[in-house]
């Protein structure tokens, strides 16, 4: 069974427009679920834009939640991430300039970095997984770096159906890197950018284990609330 994350990091972004409480993440965490999803995933981002350090406490203390808790690599992140132990971390790039994140993490760049980070977090029983584009070597990397999964970053596919433009070799790619990773011991993850149209395409990918969505979700539920924007996605996804 497919499983269905979904992103509650702009709930924080509306309260932050106002300084003040409400909407509460720490509400919306459980109400969520309560809606059928899977787990809720949360980026404590270096500049802390939308999810704060207390939310990430917060959310990470509710019983029988399933928190996905998205960082970078910087040192005082991670420390903080170690302090508040949540059940999985994905780590993240981070570009304080980035309206939303731009890609898959630099895993030549920063491979001993990250192999340590992945190291503590599974001293500590988290499951750890690399966001990364849908590159075959970024898969391979990160199988001898010691992720449990792999998040493949989908934006540039859900821009591709969203403009209504051919998808037949992006999709491809996302699919042999799947089967590449399930076939080497790795865990399939994938999001960013995905609305109904290209979560169903990439449904197809029988590989793919989890989907993780935040903006649409957010956004469609304005209209339509969260409910049924939750349970069209379960259904898409099954």
């Amino acid at each position: 069974m497919k499983r269905l994350g979904v992103n509650i990091d702009h709930v924080a972004t509306l309260r932050n427009a106002r300084g003040e409480f409400h909407p509460d993440p720490f509400i919306a965490a459980k109400f969520v679920k309560k809606q059928g999803a899977d787990s809720i995933t949360i980026h404590l981002r270096e500049d802390r834009r939308h999810i704060k350090d207390l939310d990430a406490k917060k959310i990470c203390s509710i019983k029988n939640l399933l928190v996905n808790l998205e960082i970078s690599i910087k040192n005082e992140i991670v420390k903080n991430a170690l302090k508040i132990k949540p059940d999985f971390i994905c780590i993240v790039p981070e570009n304080r300039k980035e309206i939303t994140t731009e890609g898959g993490l630099n895993l030549r760049k920063n491979q001993r970095k990250i192999k340590s980070i992945i190291r503590l977090f599974r001293n500590k029983k988290i499951r750890t997984s690399l966001f990364i584009n849908p590159s075959l070597n970024d898969i391979l990397i990160s199988k001898n770096l010691g992720a449990d999964c792999i998040e493949i970053h989908t934006g540039r596919f859900a821009t591709l159906v969203k403009s209504k433009k051919k998808i037949k070799k992006e999709f491809l790619r996302i699919k042999k890197c799947s089967i590449l990773a399930s076939k080497i011991g790795l865990e399939v993850h994938a999001g960013h950018g995905l609305d109904f149209r290209s979560t169903k395409f990439l449904s197809k990918i029988n590989e793919i284990k989890e989907f993780n969505i935040g903006h649409f979700i957010i956004g469609e539920s304005i209209f339509h609330g969260f409910n049924k924007v939750i349970k069209k996605f379960k259904r898409i996804i099954k």
